[in-house]
């Protein structure tokens, strides 16, 4: 049976970057998915990468803010590498609405926001400017698969993780397909890492700009969220939903959510449907990420990244692989120990 330095379980964005960042270092990795690699909350997830939002919790603002640094560096080097493109976009966002900004928000004044964006109507709210990317996670974490594959990462799909276990000289992996051995394994598998790692579903959709050049930036508005694509689309989101594993879409709430596009844009209102969906983000109890050794020895995990998920995940996938390698981390990420939780003691994977 084959060694491997190191089993990721979990194709998704978190799980890519850190089976690449171990690759990097030079080891054997292997990237297992129960479903097909990349389908979950990575390419469900709307790509705004916001390490100022107010609703990020303060215990999570410097590792944010470490991640967002770090993004283009880490796109530039994965279009490179794979080939491909993941619509970058570096425009900033418009917040409105915002009762108590932070710091990095710049209030916006009505003839600056008229020439930034002619067309949204804020008349009724504060209005802020932030400087903040926004990415296509779809093509991101095709990039990343790619890239996984030119750098010799092997990715096997429909193999789905039971159990990972310390034996005395290297880590168990039970798969439905068979028994798997590693010197370490690390846990990405978001909604299903496990206790208490636990689902929070977000819906979505997808409208056709009536015309190219109507939304530049992202925004941020009371009742919806809207990041234009390079593409002519404007993806519109999003619920934050306690339903557990239920990803259905409810065609009210999407109606809902497209009315509250078109308050602000008016255009919007008979813009045609391209798509509607919803996925299912990786919580805590604290909204905190769980990123660390669990109790099992060399087995570690990398989840509850929540709604930040498309932001946090290269990074993370940096700081995983220097745990994984017994390197000295850059940033304190103390808070987000699994061992603040009591489940931390049962490391089972199940779906």
């Amino acid at each position: 049976m084959d060694l491997w330095d190191a089993i990721i379980t979990g194709a998704g964005l978190a799980g890519v970057c850190t089976a690449l960042e171990l690759r990097a270092r030079g080891a054997n990795v292997l990237l297992l998915d129960s479903g097909q690699p990349g389908r979950e909350a990575s390419s469900a997830a709307a790509g705004m990468l916001a390490p100022a939002d107010p609703e990020t919790p303060v215990l999570l603002r410097a590792f944010a803010a470490a991640a967002a640094l770090f993004y283009p560096e880490f796109v530039e080097k994965l279009e490179q590498s794979s080939g491909c493109k993941v619509d970058f976009r570096r425009q900033g966002t418009i917040v409105l609405g915002e009762e108590s900004p932070p710091p990095e928000y710049r209030r916006l004044p009505p003839p600056e926001l008229h020439r930034l964006e002619p067309e949204l109507k804020a008349d009724a709210y504060e209005v802020f400017f932030v400087a903040e990317d926004s990415v296509d996670p779809v093509l991101l974490i095709r990039a990343a698969l790619r890239a996984a594959e030119l750098a010799g990462v092997e990715v096997r799909a429909a193999c789905a993780v039971r159990r990972m276990r310390w034996l005395g000289s290297h880590v168990e992996v039970l798969t439905d397909n068979g028994v798997l051995q590693a010197e370490a394994a690390v846990n990405c598998m978001g909604a299903w890492s496990g206790p208490p790692v636990k689902p929070r579903k977000g819906q979505m959709l997808y409208l056709k700009a009536p015309r190219p050049g109507l939304l530049q930036h992202a925004v941020r508005a009371p009742g919806a969220y809207m990041v234009p694509r390079s593409s002519g689309k404007i993806l519109v989101g999003t619920t934050v939903e306690d339903v557990g594993f239920d990803k259905s879409v409810d065609a009210a709430v999407i109606r809902k959510m497209h009315q509250a596009a078109a308050d602000y844009l008016p255009e919007l209102e008979s813009a045609p449907l391209i798509e509607s969906w919803a996925g299912l983000r990786p919580g805590s109890p604290d909204n905190l990420p769980v990123i660390g050794s669990t109790a099992e020895r060399n087995v570690f995990i990398a989840s509850g990244l929540f709604r930040n998920g498309i932001l946090l995940a290269p990074y993370t996938g940096r700081i995983v692989a220097e745990m994984v390698m017994g390197k000295n981390l850059e940033l304190d990420i103390s808070a987000f120990s699994p061992s603040r939780f009591a489940q931390n003691a049962n490391p089972l994977v199940t779906r």
